[in-house]
């Protein structure tokens, strides 16, 4: 998903605490990437304004922080996706439940996918039928 650049830089002034250097936005991971790309698109379309997420994201951290993370940055992008399914789910696009059995086919996905290789859903991976 490649991150267009003007919306980047719009919501590194927007949310404070943004891991950057001088080009903008810095990711550790891919996914992290993904996430803040996630985060753009909901935007853009209206889901939520940058003061909303910037308040959410606030709260999520306070919270991580409250049940001990020590906040070396190492975990800023595990709080944006944590926001991200916080609003989705606030706002009705998928509720809480569907998120959580996404999250867990995802991981299952990952434990039989040989390290190096795309990870892909299969409707196994979501567990029995009920």
């Amino acid at each position: 998903m490649p991150l267009d650049p003007q919306a980047a830089a719009d919501a590194a002034r927007a949310v404070p605490g943004i891991p950057r250097d001088a080009d903008g936005p810095v990711f550790r991971d891919p996914w992290e990437a993904q996430a803040f790309a996630m985060a753009l698109t909901l935007h853009a379309r209206g889901l939520f304004s940058w003061n909303e997420w910037a308040d959410t994201l606030a709260e999520e951290i306070k919270r991580a922080q409250a049940e001990g993370d020590a906040d070396t940055g190492e975990t800023y992008y595990r709080h944006w996706l944590a926001t991200l399914e916080r609003l989705v789910a606030a706002k009705g696009v998928a509720s809480s439940d569907t998120i959580h059995r996404y999250r867990d086919a995802w991981d299952h996905a990952a434990d039989r996918t040989p390290h190096g290789s795309p990870i892909q859903l299969r409707p196994e991976d979501f567990g029995p039928s009920s």
